[in-house]
C-alpha cells in the first residue's frame, strides 16, 4: 500500500528576499563582534583602557547578548519575531552611534554592553523567522547554511572593515558605520519581513530570566577574574553564585509548564552535542581571533587595513562551505561531517600557532583559510542540527539556546583564553633593569599599551614586548586547537551520522 503524503511547500521569490535582511542583520551583528579587534591599538592611543579593560570592551557585546537571548527568543515567541528584531535594530543603532564617539572605556563598555542587550533582541528572531519561513526541509537547510555563512563571514569581514575605516577615520568610525545598516535593515525588514508568533507562548517567566542572566554573568565573570587576578574569595564567591543560579534555573524550568529553557531538548543527542560542540567551536576560534588582528598591527607592523586584507583567507574558506556542505554531509552524516570540521579547523589552529613564529606571510594564510573551512562546516552543520531538531512551535526558544551557545562561547574565548594569553604574556615577559617604571607598567599591562607608550624609541623594549606576546599566541594557539579535537570527538559521539538522502513525497508500507 502505498500513502500520499503532501510534501512541505517550496520557497518562492518572497521567502529568499526575506531571507537577505535577516543574513544582513545577522551579518551585521558578527561583524559588530569582531570589528573591534583591529581598534584596539588606535583606542588604546586615544583613551588609554587598561588591559582588563580592553578584555572588557571586547567581550561584554557576547556576555550580555549571551545573557539575554534564552529570555528574548521566548519574547519573540510571544510579541512577534518581526517586531521584536525591528525594535532592537532601532536600539542597535543608537547605541552604535553612542560607542562611536564614547569619551573613555568606561562610557565605551557600557556602550557595548547596550549594543548586547539590542542584539539580543535580534538574533533569535532571525532564526526563528527562518524555521517558519522556509518549511521545506532541504530549503531550511539551504537558508541556514547561508544564514551561518553570513555570521561566520561576517565575523571574519569584520577586521577587514574595521582595517578599512580606520586607514581614513577615527576609531569610532568602526560603530559608526552600523547606523546606515540599520537604517537599511529597518526599512527592508518592514517590507520584506513576515510576522510570526507562537500563539500558545506562556508569560514570560521573570525570575527564570534573573536565574539565567545571574549564571553566566557570574560564572564567566569568575573565570576571567581568577586568570587575571589569582583564585581569591572574589572569584569564588562568584562561581559558587553562578552555580546556585543555575541549579534554580534548571530546577525551575523543569517545574514550569512553559519553560523558559525546553530542557527536554537537551535529551535528543543531536541537540546536545551540537550545541556543545558548537559552543567549544566558538570558545576557541573567536578567542584566539581577537589577539590575533593585534599580532599582526603590533608585531608584523601591518596598516589596519593590510592586516584586514590578511585574514582574508578565513573569510573566503567560510564562503566556499555554502558549495561544499550538501555535498559532505550526503556523504558523512551530521556527527562525523560536524567532527571532520572541527578536526580540520584544530589542524589550521596549530598551523596558525607555528606559522606566527616564523617570517613571511603564506603559512599564515594557508592556515586561516583552513580555520575558516573547518570552523564556517561545522557551525553551519551544528546550527542546521540545533534548528532541525526543535518543534516548530518552539522554534524561538531553541533557536535563541543555539545563540545563547555561540554568544557565550564568544564572551567565553575572549574571557577565558584572552585572560590566559595576557597572563601567559606577562608571565614570558622580562623587564630590563634600568626601565622606567612608566614603561615597565606599561609594559606589563599589554602590548598595545606598551607599544603606545614606548613608540619607536627603543627597538630592544618592542623586540622584548613582541616575542613574549607572539610566544603567548603560539601557546594559547595550541590549547585552542585541542579544544577543538574535544570538541570534534563530542560531535562524533553524540550527534547521529545517518547520511543524508534525498526527501520523499511518499511513503510504502
Amino acid at each position: 500500500m502505498t500513502e500520499i503524503i503532501s510534501a512541505p511547500p517550496r520557497a518562492g521569490r518572497k521567502e529568499w528576499s526575506a531571507l537577505v535582511v535577516l543574513i544582513l542583520a545577522v551579518t551585521l551583528l558578527a561583524i559588530d563582534g569582531t570589528v573591534l579587534y583591529m581598534a584596539v591599538p588606535a583606542l588604546t592611543a586615544d583613551i588609554g583602557p587598561t588591559a582588563t579593560q580592553t578584555l572588557w570592551i571586547g567581550d561584554i557585546y557576547s556576555f550580555v547578548l549571551a545573557g539575554l537571548l534564552v529570555t528574548m527568543g521566548n519574547v519573540a515567541d510571544r510579541v512577534g519575531r518581526k517586531r521584536l528584531l525591528l525594535i532592537g535594530s532601532v536600539g542597535f543603532g543608537i547605541a552604535s552611534a553612542i560607542a562611536a564617539f564614547a569619551p573613555n572605556a568606561a562610557v565605551l563598555i557600557a556602550a557595548r554592553a547596550l549594543l548586547g542587550v539590542a542584539g539580543a533582541t535580534i538574533m533569535p528572531s532571525t532564526l526563528s523567522i527562518i524555521r517558519n519561513v522556509f518549511l521545506h526541509p532541504s530549503d531550511r537547510s539551504r537558508a541556514i547554511a547561508i544564514w551561518a555563512a553570513g555570521a561566520t563571514a561576517g565575523g571574519a569581514i569584520g577586521p577587514l572593515v574595521g582595517g578599512f575605516l580606520l586607514e581614513h577615520f577615527w576609531w569610532g568610525s568602526v560603530f559608526l558605520i552600523n547606523v546606515p545598516v540599520i537604517a537599511l535593515i529597518v526599512i527592508l525588514g518592514v517590507m520584506l519581513l513576515p510576522e510570526s508568533r507562537n500563539g500558545e507562548a506562556g508569560r514570560i517567566d521573570v525570575i527564570s530570566a534573573g536565574l539565567s542572566v545571574l549564571a553566566i554573568v557570574a560564572v564567566v565573570y569568575a573565570i576571567k577574574h581568577a586568570i587575571s587576578d589569582g583564585i581569591d574569595v572574589i572569584a569564588g564567591g562568584a562561581v559558587i553564585l553562578g552555580l546556585i543560579a543555575g541549579f534554580l534555573f534548571v530546577r525551575r524550568q523543569r517545574r514550569l509548564e512553559t519553560p523558559l529553557v525546553d530542557i527536554s531538548l537537551f535529551k535528543i543527542p543531536a541537540f546536545s552535542g551540537a550545541v556543545s560542540s558548537n559552543a567549544l567551536a566558538i570558545f576557541a576560534f573567536y578567542g584566539l581571533l581577537f589577539f590575533f588582528s593585534q599580532y599582526l598591527q603590533l608585531v608584523r607592523g601591518y596598516s589596519p587595513l593590510r592586516a584586514g586584507l590578511a585574514e582574508m583567507p578565513a573569510t573566503i574558506a567560510s564562503i566556499v562551505v555554502i558549495l561544499i556542505v550538501a555535498r559532505v554531509l550526503a556523504r558523512l552524516g551530521q556527527g562525523r561531517a560536524i567532527a571532520l570540521g572541527l578536526i580540520i579547523g584544530a589542524i589550521g589552529l596549530a598551523g596558525l600557532g607555528f606559522s606566527e613564529g616564523l617570517p613571511g606571510y603564506i603559512g599564515l594564510g594557508i592556515s586561516l583559510a583552513i580555520i575558516g573551512l573547518g570552523t564556517g562546516l561545522a557551525m553551519t552543520l551544528s546550527t542546521d542540527a540545533v534548528v532541525s531538531a526543535a518543534p516548530p512551535e518552539r522554534a524561538g526558544a531553541a533557536s535563541s539556546i543555539s545563540e545563547t551557545a555561540y554568544e557565550l562561547g564568544v564572551a567565553l574565548g575572549i574571557g577565558v583564553l584572552g585572560s590566559l594569553q595576557t597572563a601567559l604574556y606577562r608571565s614570558t615577559l622580562v623587564i630590563p633593569q634600568g626601565t622606567s617604571d612608566t614603561v615597565a607598567e606599561a609594559m606589563k599591562d599589554s602590548l598595545a599599551n606598551a607599544v603606545s607608550t614606548i613608540g619607536s624609541s627603543n627597538a630592544e623594549l618592542l623586540d622584548i614586548v613582541q616575542h613574549a606576546f607572539t610566544h603567548s599566541m603560539q601557546i594559547t594557539a595550541g590549547i585552542a586547537a585541542v579544544l577543538l579535537l574535544i570538541a570534534a570527538t563530542m560531535a562524533w559521539r553524540l550527534i547521529p551520522s545517518t547520511p543524508t538522502t534525498k526527501v520523499s513525497t511518499h511513503v510504502e508500507h
